[in-house]
Formats: C-alpha cells, sequence, structure tokens
C-alpha cells in the first residue's frame, strides 16, 4: 500500500527556502574548534606537509592568528606543544614556562574571550613517543597519573578554561579532577578524550608533532576501532570521574559511536575530526576529485546529524569563512 500521490516528499525539497525551512540538522561557527601547533622558537610559521594549509607558530605569532580566529566566530581552540627538548619522562609538558603554557598567557592577553583548551598528554614531549611512562616494554598506567595531574595543573595556572587529558590511562580523568580541586581551580573543565581510537587517521598528527612511537605501537591503550560498547563504558566511567565533556575520535568511521553515545549520555559531546580526515579532503580536492567545498560541509553536518555537539576540525576557519553571514 502506498501514500502516493497523496504524499509527495518532493514537495518539501522544491526550492531553497523550503529545504532551509525543514532543515534538521543546523551547523554554525560556534559549533567549532580550531586546533593550534605552537613550537619554540621566533617567528615561525611553518607548514606541516601532510596538513596542507595548517601551520606550526611560534608563540610570538600567536596574538595575530588567534585574533583572526575570534574574528571569524570561532569560539575555542585546541592547543598542542612541540618542545625543543624532550626526554623519557616528558618533562617540558608540565614545566611553568612550557611551550603550551607560554602559548596560553599569550593568547589569554591578545584575545581574553577567546576560550583556551589545552591537550593533556605527554606523546609530543617524551623522547619515545608514547602518552605516558616507559617500564621495561611497557607503558605505566599509574606512575604517567602523576605527570598528566602535573600537566593539567600548569595549564590551568597559566589561564586554561578546559583541560583535555588525550592520553587513554585510566583514571586520568579522576587524578585531574583532584589536583585541580586541590589547588582551587574548581571551574576550569576537563574535556576527556573518552573513545579515542587507536587509528590509523592519526598519522599526519603525529608527523606534525613529531611524537610517532619510537617501539610499538598505542594499541594497549588507545581503543580498539572494532569495538563500540567499550565506548560506552569508557565515557560513563570518564563522566563518574568529573569529565564535563567527553570526546569521540576519529569521526568518519566512528560516526555510530557518536549516536550511540549521544543516545547514552547527556553530557556535552565532542567530536575531533582528526588530521588523516582533513588530508585525504585537501588531496582529494588538489586533484579536482571532488569540491573542497561541499564535501566539508557535509563532512561536518553529517557529524552534527551524528550528535556531536561541538566539533574540533582543522577545517574551522575554512567553514567559518562559508557559514558567516554575507
Amino acid at each position: 500500500m502506498t501514500d502516493f500521490p497523496k504524499l509527495r516528499l518532493r514537495r518539501l525539497r522544491r526550492t531553497e527556502a523550503l529545504r532551509a525551512l525543514i532543515c534538521e540538522t543546523s551547523l554554525e561557527v560556534g559549533d567549532l574548534i580550531y586546533p593550534l601547533f605552537v613550537v619554540e622558537g621566533r617567528g615561525l610559521r611553518q607548514e606541516i606537509a601532510s596538513m596542507s594549509g595548517i601551520f606550526r607558530y611560534s608563540v610570538d605569532l600567536l596574538p595575530q592568528e588567534v585574533k583572526e580566529i575570534a574574528k571569524l566566530g570561532i569560539p575555542a581552540v585546541l592547543l598542542f606543544g612541540i618542545p625543543e627538548y624532550k626526554d623519557e619522562v616528558g618533562s617540558r609538558a608540565y614545566h611553568p614556562n612550557g611551550i603550551v603554557q607560554q602559548a596560553v598567557r599569550a593568547i589569554k592577553k591578545a584575545v581574553p574571550e577567546l576560550i583556551i583548551i589545552t591537550d593533556v598528554c605527554l606523546c609530543e614531549y617524551t623522547s619515545h613517543g608514547h602518552c605516558g611512562i616507559v617500564v621495561g616494554d611497557e607503558i605505566d598506567n599509574d606512575q604517567t597519573l602523576l605527570l598528566l595531574a602535573k600537566t593539567a595543573l600548569s595549564h590551568a595556572e597559566a589561564g586554561a578554561d578546559i583541560v583535555a587529558p588525550s592520553d587513554m590511562m585510566d583514571g586520568r580523568v579522576k587524578v585531574v579532577r583532584e589536583i585541580l580541586e586541590e589547588a582551587g581551580f574548581h571551574n576550569t573543565l576537563i574535556l576527556s578524550y573518552a573513545a579515542k581510537y587507536a587509528s590509523v587517521f592519526f598519522d599526519p598528527f603525529r608527523n606534525a608533532v613529531e611524537s610517532t612511537p619510537r617501539f610499538g605501537d598505542r594499541r594497549s591503550y588507545q581503543m580498539n576501532p572494532a569495538n563500540w560498547r567499550e565506548a560506552l563504558r569508557a565515557v560513563k566511567q570518564n563522566i563518574a570521574e568529573g569529565a564535563d565533556m567527553i570526546m569521540v575520535k576519529p569521526t568518519l568511521a566512528y560516526l555510530d559511536v557518536i549516536r550511540t553515545v549521544r543516545d547514552n549520555f547527556n553530557c556535552p559531546l565532542v567530536a575531533y575530526n582528526v588530521s588523516g580526515e582533513y588530508a585525504m579532503v585537501k588531496a582529494a580536492a588538489k586533484h579536482g576529485w571532488l569540491d573542497e567545498r561541499q564535501a566539508i560541509l557535509e563532512i561536518l553536518t553529517a557529524i552534527k546529524r551524528a550528535g556531536a555537539d561541538i566539533i574540533i576540525t582543522y577545517h574551522a576557519k575554512e567553514a567559518a569563512r562559508w557559514l558567516l553571514p554575507r
């Protein structure tokens, strides 16, 4: 039995005005977070070979960049630091004058209203490239926790609004929440990388921050791409430990995970449209194989449609220019 011709769904698609009127998913500039890579030195703006159009900046050039970001209406940035010096325990991650700590202070001075999120991990700062302390051939979970907490606290002291543990160690949200509370940073938010998968789509990022592991891989602490029920357990645990916001990373191969997390939790949900996903679009567009603007907006809309409230994306600046009223 069919309702045709009484029911004609194409009536709702007939004009641009009608399509806009009944649009179910909205994508706005305020939904986007822009990642920034910061390096030591002066006068440095280095394009990342594997991420066309994305740069590493020295701290002195950050004010100009963040002013442009704020002018576009993007409400927040996510900071990653690349230090000159690395060691076995990632000591520059939690140094009071580390590269991220310097960047936070510079951005707060230049654009006080911009929300600053800092990545809390050791991989960019360790000589071995892993996200924790190495003991033998294992990543020691519990020894790593104290250093992650120290890193988060140093970011909060520098002025970060949100700290984002991305290491995937068990219990790290709990220890970060505790050290922030003890130090009086009751209003510093925690955005936890709750469901972070061991993904090939991170590879361009690892080149950007020089954090490819010197041995082994990260599958003993990042999640198996085959699992989604495990993601629900991880999100539940992270919220219980004190996370204010939770993240699913990557996005395109994990839209089902984003949807499932959205359906099961009311916590603000962030999705990270990662470096490999960005690089694929850029490479295809460069060869003329797809329309870059349409592809980017379609991807970001799909991530919102899946259930994300906020999207971290390297496309944020170009998407903002397209989304802003003319």
